[in-house]
Order: structure tokens, then sequence, then C-alpha cells
């Protein structure tokens, strides 16, 4: 049976994961184990659970237990505990106004292994130091909504399991497979050599236009997104097939990261 737990005090050892813990210590917590994360909102914690991440609590504002989502989340997760607090008292964790009154505490699942994701992908998007959440989530929605089979980030972009990457993206961080790219990779011979085109996305003299018919030669596609404010490294850009730009008009040189993404996601994928 699941227990509920009532919490007076947001300082109380009991939650003490939803409110003193940030994201990178969650990360690393029981090291050498995988560690944490936390979701937030019903939508994005079912689809933790349906990617078969394992909840180990959730915390949930006192007037959201009858709210018939967050009461089927609970049900299908027995027995896990499930913490409750009045809402002057939960608010005091940042951002809890945007969660729809729960949060739960998973643990990471594993992640796939990089080579099984090339075997089984025909159009990968490559996230290369892209660290703002907001983006990361957008672009996996759109990744998701669009065609894209299997995303791989370099060691330093953002978590896309961080609540606010995971919130942006819908959930859908958990149903399109993704993994790291070991630090050492070079990881542009190893698209080709798996016989991926890699396209990359940049502003350059060279570039050609994300119409021109060249890119989707072939069957296998990986597209490079670069950070927002270095870009794509001179190596991966260098070692690509293609790189190439969406044309603009009325002299904006370029779109955020995530609006670029969607469109370019539309066109190759």
């Amino acid at each position: 049976m699941t227990d509920i737990i009532r919490i007076e005090d947001i300082d109380d050892e009991r939650v003490e994961l939803y409110a003193k813990y940030n994201e990178p210590q969650l990360l690393h917590y029981n090291e050498p184990d995988r560690g944490l994360f936390i979701a937030e909102t019903p939508m994005v914690i079912e689809r933790a659970l349906d990617h078969g991440a394992r909840p180990i609590s959730f915390f949930v504002e006192e007037g959201a237990l009858e709210n018939d989502a967050v009461k089927l989340i609970i049900d299908r997760s027995r027995p896990v505990d499930v913490f409750t607090a009045k809402l002057d008292v939960i608010n005091r964790i940042t951002g809890f106004n945007l969660t729809r009154g729960i949060l739960a505490a998973f643990k990471r699942p594993e992640l796939p292994d990089m080579n099984e994701l090339l075997r089984t992908s025909k159009c990968i998007a490559v996230l290369e130091g892209i660290v703002n959440p907001t983006n990361v989530g957008a672009i996996f929605r759109s990744g998701a909504a669009l065609g894209v089979d299997a995303f791989l980030l370099t060691y330093d972009s953002t978590d896309p399991f961080y609540r606010r990457s995971a919130r942006v993206s819908m959930g859908t961080v958990f149903q399109i497979p993704w993994t790291y790219i070991r630090k050492e990779e070079r990881y542009v011979k190893t698209l080709k050599d798996a016989g991926f085109t890699v396209i990359s996305m940049a502003l350059s003299d060279d570039a050609i236009p994300l119409t021109d018919p060249v890119l989707k030669q072939g069957d296998k596609r990986a597209i490079v997104f670069g950070s927002e404010g270095d870009g794509i490294c001179a190596d991966t850009l260098a070692e690509s097939d293609h790189i190439s730009i969406i044309p603009m008009h009325n002299g904006v040189d370029s779109l955020n990261v995530a609006a670029s993404s969607a469109v370019t996601f539309w066109e190759l994928c």
C-alpha cells in the first residue's frame, strides 16, 4: 500500500531531494551507481513511467491528490511513498507553480549504447555543446514530432532529464532514445563509418541552402546543431559532408537553435 506522508516544513529531511539538491547533485547521487532526476507535471511523469523509469517517491500538493491524472500515476506506481504538503509550504520549491501539482523522484535509467542507436536509426540529431535546457527540451519535442529516430549529445550539453528540459519537451525525452557521445570520440568519423551523411547547420560562407537536393541523397542522415554562443566546433565543420543554412529574409541572420531544428527536421527527416 502506498503511504501518504504529510510534510509541514519544506526543510523536512524526507523531502530534501526535492528541496535541497540541485540537478547536477542529483545526477551524481549514489555514485558510482546511476543518479536520480526529478520530473514534474503529470504528462512528463507518465511518459517517464512508460519509458520504464523507476520512481522512488512523489511530492504532491495537497489539493492535487484528488486530481484524476495524479491519482492514476500514484496507483500505477504502488508501493511508493507519496509526500504531500499544503500549497504555501510546497511553493518554496523553485518553480513549483509550473508542476501542475506533482513532482516525482526517479532513478536514472541506463542510457542506450551509441552503436546500437546508429544501427537502428536513419535520422539522427546531434547536439554539440547546447547548454540551455529550454532549447534542449524544445529540440527533443520537435524531433519527436518530425521524424528524428535518436539523439546524440556531446558531454558538455545539458542533460535532457533536467526538470526544465523534460517539461519543455512534453516528456518526449523519454520517448526518443538518446545517449552521450564519449568525450574522446571522433563522432563525425563514427557517424560516417556507420553510413550516415553528416550535415552541420552553421552560418558559413560555403553553406548550402537547406532545400538543396544533395542533402537528401543517401538513406541515413545525421544533423548537427551547435551551441547558442560558439556554434559548431571547427573540427566538426571540417569533417562534415555538408554545411547547410536556412535562408533568411529581412536582414535576420539566423533562427534560435530550437526553431531552426524544427525547420530542419521537417525538411530532412
